[in-house]
């Protein structure tokens, strides 16, 4: 959803402005575009820096409808932010940035026979990490900054942390995305069967366009995508679409079409926000360690501790 303006394509400022203060008379959610909040949300935890239009803080997923409907309509770009870590520059743009930490930060529902947790996108990891401990449960992905980072920005960034090799990336947790696309559409994304799938690219919306053009490019382009893209056990990778994802499902994996489910969440974990706002988060749940513990050791030399690391 995030978009660079041309010359010929950035809107009046006075007028978006004009647009974003009326429609924010018709929300829940609070709109800012004074300079102190220009300046607050003109950088991220990266060295980039460019000043926004405004700021919007949702308080409900209506509000993000509204908004992106509005914004589609006046071709002003988005820019989601959850708690704003990002490292390359994210979450910095000169459209309108979307603060989904102020308000859309709860955890909605928990089913721990299922070992899932649905939430909102703002809420912080280690938040929901002590929601989960009285039931042994956690979310896998151990990021650094997991005392401030948010579910929706691991999400948007395919967060991973110290553990992925054993926990996997924020990609192999997500099982449900309620996402609110470019034009406003709003769509539960989840594993979907053969007709399902059909259904979604045939829609007249951004999804169905979007799908038929994803359709078009992994049929035409497959072979490409799998010998350019890194190798499937590398599993640390956040740079560009995750196309090569979606090669793995049917029909592109050489199973028929009538098998199997195809999970778009593949392609949207990892997007840097770009494809879409995330209203609610669904995501699956791992057994807590029993016990966990730090070893201090000590080596004689950079070499003998590297190479004891594979051990």
């Amino acid at each position: 959803m995030t978009a660079t303006w041309t010359t010929d394509q950035m809107p009046d400022a006075p007028d978006a402005r004009a647009s974003l203060l009326d429609l924010a008379q018709h929300l829940d959610g609070d709109v800012r575009v004074d300079s102190m909040h220009q300046r607050l949300y003109a950088q991220d935890a990266s060295v980039y820096e460019e000043t926004p239009m405004g700021v919007f803080f949702p308080r409900h997923k209506q509000d993000l409808i509204a908004m992106v409907r509005m914004a589609h309509t006046l071709k002003m770009p988005i820019i989601p932010r959850a708690a704003g870590t990002s490292l390359a520059g994210q979450c910095v743009g000169a459209g309108l940035v979307v603060d989904v930490g102020r308000h859309m930060n709860q955890i909605l529902e928990l089913n721990v026979e299922q070992k899932w947790v649905r939430v909102q996108p703002g809420v912080i990891l280690d938040d929901l990490n002590r929601y989960l401990a009285p039931h042994g449960l956690f979310f896998g992905p151990d990021t650094s900054t997991a005392n401030r980072c948010m579910i929706g920005g691991m999400v948007g960034n395919n967060s991973c942390g110290s553990h992925s090799i054993l926990y996997g990336t924020t990609r192999d947790h997500v099982l449900e995305l309620d996402t609110i696309f470019a034009d406003g559409t709003n769509v539960l994304i989840k594993p979907w069967d053969p007709q399902q799938r059909e259904e979604v690219m045939m829609g007249d919306n951004a999804l169905g366009a979007a799908m038929r053009k994803i359709d078009e490019i992994l049929r035409t382009h497959g072979d490409l995508i799998r010998q350019q893209y890194p190798r499937p056990d590398v599993q640390r990778r956040n740079t560009g679409y995750a196309l090569d994802e979606l090669l793995m499902q049917p029909p592109y994996n050489g199973q028929s079409s009538q098998e199997g489910h195809f999970d778009l969440t593949r392609l949207l974990s990892g997007s840097e926000g770009t494809l879409g706002l995330s209203a609610e988060i669904k995501l699956n749940l791992v057994d807590a360690p029993v016990y966990s513990a730090v070893v201090c050791v000590h080596f004689a030399s950079l070499d003998e501790s590297l190479r004891a690391t594979v051990e």
